[in-house]
C-alpha cells in the first residue's frame, strides 16, 4: 500500500471513485465536497486530498477544506492507519462514519473528544406529511438577512458554536443562493417565512439536504416536515436517485420528522475534536 497526496480534485474523484461510489450514502459528504472543489474552485481555495492505494486501487481516502475538519472515507484498518500517520498537518478534528472514524482517531495518537453523533439518512421515495398552513417558495437575495440570522441560530443550537463565525455563515448562505445545483427553500405562512431548508453538494446520483431550521416559537406546526418533503420530492423529480441528510442522534424530534417522510438511517457518523 502507498499513501499519496493529490492536488487535483478531478484526479482524486477519478482514482477514489470506485471506493466512494460503492457506498454513496456513506460517502455523500466527501463526494459532495470534492465535487464542489472540481466545479466551483473558488468556494474552498485551500484544501487537501489524500489517498491510500493498493495495486492501483483506492482502499482509503480523506479530504479537508481548511480550516475545517478532515473528512474520512471508509477504508481497511491498514489504510485508515496509514492515512492517520501520513497526513502531516495539524488537524482540528475528523468526521466520518463508524467504525473507520474511531480507527483513525486511535491510530492518529492524539486525544479525540466526540462532539457530535449523527445519523446519515437516505431517501428514495417521499411519504407526504400532514398538510401545513402556508406554501413553499425559493429563497432569493432579498431573503439574505433572515437566512443569516437563522443560519447563525442553527450554528448555536445544532452545532454547539457559542460564537459562530459570521463570515463563514455569510459565505455559506451566499454559496447556497448562487449554487447551480443547490439552493434554499422557504416555507411561508401568512406572508412571512417560517422555515428554511438548504440543499446542495450533489453526488453523482444524489444530493444533500440541510440545514433545516425553524425558529423555536414556530415549531410544532409541521413547517419543517412539509418543506423538507417538498424539497426532497423536487430533487427526486429532477432525476436524483437519493436525497441524503445528517441528523443529531440526540434529537429524537428531528429524527422522527425525517423518518416519517421516508428517510432511512443507513449509517452512524461521529465528529471528533482533537484536544
Amino acid at each position: 500500500m502507498e499513501a499519496v497526496k493529490l492536488t487535483d480534485p478531478v484526479d482524486f474523484l477519478e482514482r477514489a471513485g470506485p471506493l466512494l461510489l460503492a457506498d454513496e450514502a456513506r460517502h455523500n459528504l466527501i463526494l459532495g465536497l470534492a465535487g464542489t472543489l472540481r466545479d466551483q474552485p473558488d468556494v474552498y481555495p485551500d484544501f487537501g486530498l489524500w489517498l491510500v492505494e493498493d495495486a492501483g486501487s483506492a482502499v482509503g481516502a480523506a479530504m479537508r477544506t481548511r480550516p475545517f475538519n478532515l473528512v474520512l472515507a471508509r477504508g481497511s484498518d491498514d489504510a485508515v492507519a496509514m492515512l492517520a500517520g501520513s497526513i502531516d498537518e495539524e488537524l482540528p478534528g475528523v468526521v466520518g462514519a463508524l467504525p473507520e472514524v474511531d480507527s483513525f482517531v486511535a491510530a492518529r495518537g492524539v486525544p479525540g473528544e466526540p462532539r457530535f453523533r449523527q445519523g446519515i439518512y437516505a431517501l428514495r421515495t417521499v411519504r407526504p406529511p400532514q398538510p401545513a398552513a402556508g406554501h413553499p417558495r425559493a429563497a432569493s437575495r432579498p431573503d439574505r438577512p433572515i437566512l443569516l440570522d437563522w443560519w447563525r441560530a442553527f450554528a448555536v443550537e445544532a452545532l454547539g458554536e457559542e460564537q459562530p463565525d459570521v463570515e463563514r455563515i455569510a459565505r455559506s448562505v451566499d454559496y447556497k443562493l448562487s449554487e447551480p445545483a443547490g439552493g434554499i427553500a422557504l416555507w411561508e405562512d401568512e406572508g412571512r417565512p417560517v422555515s428554511a431548508v438548504g440543499f446542495g453538494s450533489p453526488t453523482p446520483t444524489g444530493i444533500r439536504i440541510g440545514p433545516v431550521y425553524t425558529p423555536p416559537e414556530l415549531r410544532g406546526r409541521g413547517y419543517a416536515s412539509a418543506l423538507t418533503a417538498h424539497v426532497s420530492a423536487e430533487q427526486l423529480a429532477a432525476g436524483r436517485r437519493f436525497c441524503f441528510l445528517y441528523t443529531d442522534l440526540a434529537n429524537p424530534t428531528s429524527n422522527k420528522i425525517y423518518t416519517d417522510i421516508g428517510y432511512e438511517r443507513v449509517r452512524d457518523s461521529v465528529e471528533y475534536a482533537f484536544v
